[in-house]
């Protein structure tokens, strides 16, 4: 079981460690996204050289490719994927919201996760109906591979991820759109509590005294439903927390729901936040109380030539961009990344155009790199006491 220990605060921004059986995990941590067991393009040796502490993998995806049992007979995730260090597993929640509402209705994790961000309104997508039903045994899913219909129970989750072999795993939840009305928000939360608690109960009796279990809090945009959440898990004997589902239609929406539900969490146990990883938002939900974060950003840039760079807009250029085509510098200057102490933003340019693989790989080793170095400045910083003077530093 891991143990979690604060070692500094800075208002309500904390600087501590998560202690797993497979490593340390010092907070606040970026958590890279490996959905299928790998991190998009990268090797265990290259996150290492990044940095890199700890990565979630995906149960839904996990069961369905390579397909449940095959995992647990290579002797679990870690040696499978031959990553030494801590691992989390998300239950598939996610998948409920993307499988069902998210096809309906056109809402996305990366883009559109904040509709008025973006302009986005509620909208049918023409042949994208949902591929789950919900129901109060558990979730039945039809994959997205080959049509085949699998079901997952709150109980049949935990199982599975025991076998895989993670230090923290995240129970079965029913994440919800923005969009999604107050009465379905609701109904969601209590079926979200009552999955919970049957969670605990077969956590329990599987007994697997290596892992550590997160209750996750819903409630969507809702003031008295997310505080009726974060109240609720943190009753329960839980190891830590995950905040999931919709975070409202803005990032102001976020913000405000992350200060109605991080003070009824224990404030002795980790609290995660799901799917959240822009530099502004890193800096902002610090802030208030984060200890991890993933987002599959780094790398899903990585992939289209987008490289984190302190000194643009949005702090990212896009290498495709014609001004780079005999530009000597590295990605980034003073960057000790792999890729900005070996090679040029031409050289860079030049593999993307060609549409070489190495391409993606290189952008990634910096963007994970980025993420990380800025990772280790804000507990550093936290820790001296000199995090809101980083925060502007940063913002501005």
């Amino acid at each position: 079981m891991s143990s979690f220990r604060i070692l500094s605060t800075e208002s309500r921004a904390r600087a501590g460690k998560i202690i797993t059986p497979h490593g340390i995990i010092d907070t606040p941590s970026y958590v890279a996204v490996g959905t299928l067991g790998a991190v998009r393009g990268l090797c265990p040796a290259d996150l290492e050289l990044t940095g890199t502490r700890v990565i979630i993998a995906n149960t839904y995806h996990l069961h369905l490719r390579p397909g449940e049992g095959l995992i647990e007979r290579m002797g679990g995730l870690h040696p499978f994927m031959r990553w030494k260090g801590p691992l989390m597993t998300d239950s598939g929640g996610f998948q409920i919201f993307s499988l069902g509402a998210g096809r309906e209705q056109g809402v996305g994790k990366i883009a559109s996760v904040f509709p008025e961000q973006t302009g986005l309104k509620q909208r049918s997508i023409e042949g994208k109906g949902p591929l789950v039903k919900v129901g109060e045994d558990g979730v039945e899913f039809r994959s997205y591979l080959d049509g085949s219909v699998h079901f997952f129970t709150p109980e049949h989750v935990i199982e599975i991820e025991t076998r895989l072999g993670a230090d923290i795993i995240l129970v079965l939840d029913e994440c919800t759109s923005p969009l999604h009305s107050y009465g379905h928000t609701l109904s969601a939360l209590n079926r979200t509590h009552r999955w919970a608690l049957r969670s605990l109960e077969k956590f329990d009796e599987l007994s697997a005294p290596s892992q550590s279990l997160f209750g996750i809090v819903q409630g969507g945009p809702y003031r008295d439903l997310r505080e009726k959440s974060s109240t609720f898990i943190s009753s329960l004997g839980f190891d830590g927390y995950a905040i999931g589902g919709s975070l409202g239609k803005s990032k102001e929406d976020m913000h405000r729901i992350l200060d109605w539900t991080l003070p009824n969490l224990d404030p002795e146990k980790p609290r995660h936040l799901l799917g959240i990883g822009e530099i502004e938002d890193i800096f902002e939900v610090v802030e208030r109380g984060i200890d991890m974060f993933d987002c599959i950003t780094p790398s899903l840039m990585a992939r289209t030539g987008t490289l984190f760079n302190r000194r643009s807009k949005r702090f990212r250029i896009n290498i495709l961009n014609s001004a780079f085509r005999e530009d000597l510098s590295p990605i980034e200057e003073g960057c000790a990344c792999y890729t900005c102490m070996n090679y040029t933003k031409a050289y860079l340019r030049h593999l993307f155009m060609a549409k070489e693989l190495l391409a993606p790989r290189l952008a990634a080793i910096h963007n994970h790199y980025f993420v990380e170095a800025l990772m280790k400045d804000i507990r550093s910083a936290i820790r001296q006491g000199g995090f809101s003077r980083l925060k502007r530093d940063w913002l501005g």
